[in-house]
């Protein structure tokens, strides 16, 4: 493909419009106000975004893991405590979100800090998983070098057959994370490439909302 090919490649998005006197006085209540419409408008993945970390050399890492909860303060997904996001956020806690909903033309940054949630909370969303996707979890040994392919699901055949019962503990490795955000910023695409854009900053203590030039 050539260069002209792609640089010919654009959408003029027409669909919605965002205004101050629109969203919700609470960023997490217009981000949950905006993640139903997606879920509604039935788009693939609507909970999926991207999260980037630092790591100890200052080398940004950017991948997509799916939101499994949103709470008053912020944002959950699980993963992996050894995997190379997760040593990244040992060392550096500040991360930068993106949900992307095509289909609507939004989306919507988020930055902040992430912390463990409980070991209690990370047990009742691990149970209420498919059992194979307890068993992928039990696993893989998340961002570690592997010999094969074959090596891997024979290692999940391995531990489908021990917990034929269904009732696979946990990885102690394993569990969630929260986001918790201090600016979040909602998108939506106009025409012309003159999008909407409203952020929000937390103070310290309540939530500021400003317009910004596309």
């Amino acid at each position: 493909m050539k260069n002209k090919e792609i640089q010919a490649l654009r959408e003029d998005y027409t669909q919605y419009s965002l205004d101050i006197t629109d969203v919700e006085k609470n960023p997490i209540s217009q981000f949950e106000k905006w993640l139903q419409q997606a879920i509604d408008t039935e788009l693939p993945e609507p909970n999926a975004f991207t999260i980037a970390t630092v790591d100890a050399d200052a080398n940004p890492h950017a991948r997509v893991v799916l939101l499994k909860g949103i709470e008053e303060d912020g944002f959950i997904f699980y993963t992996n405590y050894e995997s190379d996001k997760a040593r990244d956020m040992a060392q550096n806690p500040n991360v930068a979100a993106c949900f992307l909903w095509l289909g609507l033309e939004r989306q919507v940054r988020i930055e902040g800090t992430v912390e463990k949630i409980s070991r209690s909370k990370s047990e009742a969303y691990f149970k209420s998983r498919p059992v194979k996707s307890q068993i992928g979890a039990l696993a893989s040994n998340q961002s570690r070098e592997v010999s094969s392919r074959a090596d891997l699901e024979h290692e999940f055949e391995k531990l489908e057959a021990q917990y034929s019962n269904g009732n696979v503990p946990m990885p102690e490795q394993w569990g969630g994370y929260k986001i918790k955000p201090v600016a979040i910023e909602f998108w939506q695409g106009r025409r012309s490439r003159l999008h909407d854009r409203i952020k929000y900053e937390w103070n310290g203590s309540a939530w500021t909302t400003k317009r910004l030039a596309p």
